[in-house]
């Protein structure tokens, strides 16, 4: 500015102006961080330009505040349902790997429904650690549930006894009927290493003698 020359007076109308519009920048600057509870706060009336622009951001932010007030409430609601979910995974999950202690040192562990590699991981890994809970020499793996085998479920038992075995415990199977029978020699599938009895009672009976015998020597 050259000498002598003196700054140009700003006008009311112009402070006005600017400190409106400081308020409503201010106001959508709160929005943008997350804020849906500000307000332009403004004593212009609605005829005048940014009394109006104020009403109308002013009603927006209203609406902008319920629908994230709602969309807490959903998303709160949808949390709750999914660890209810997850819950009820949890207890179906233990429901179809029932293990249970029959006698000492003795687990059984029920099969019934499908056997794919997901729950067949399951049951092996809750096998094992029961196994180490109870320190127990035999398992009964019973199968009465199951109405038909296929290979890969054949070999998912076989499998399993193999890693059973590891642990230094014996693998027994129960309940295989005349059909399973048949298919598994169809399908030419060998299970050697793991003894079978035609029901649960049997293969107690049997894993209790097993038990005494070792004992005795």
């Amino acid at each position: 500015m050259a000498s002598g020359e003196t700054s140009p007076k700003v006008s009311e109308a112009e402070i006005e102006f600017y400190g409106n519009l400081a308020d409503v920048l201010m106001a959508l600057s709160d929005v943008a961080s997350g804020d849906y509870t500000v307000r332009i706060d403004t004593e212009l009336p609605d005829d005048h330009p940014f009394g109006a622009l104020a009403s109308g951001l002013n009603e927006m932010l209203h609406v902008l505040e319920e629908a994230h007030a709602r969309s807490q409430e959903y998303q709160q609601q949808l949390e709750e349902k999914l660890s209810t979910i997850e819950e009820q995974r949890e207890a179906i999950r233990e429901l179809s790997t029932p293990i249970m202690q029959v006698w000492d040192n003795i687990v059984c562990l029920p099969v019934v429904g499908a056997l794919d590699s997901g729950r067949s991981a399951e049951m092996t890994d809750a096998l094992l650690n029961a196994i180490v809970e109870h320190k127990s020499r035999f398992v009964i793996i019973d199968i009465t549930g199951i109405e038909a085998m296929d290979t890969r479920t054949a070999d998912h038992f076989i499998r399993m006894a193999k890693a059973v075995s590891l642990l230094g415990a014996e693998c027994v199977l129960s309940g295989i009927n005349p059909s399973i029978a048949q298919t598994l020699v169809h399908l030419g599938t060998t299970m050697e290493d793991v003894n079978s009895h035609r029901n649960l009672r049997d293969a107690l009976k049997a894993c209790v003698r097993k038990q005494r015998e070792q004992r005795r020597r």
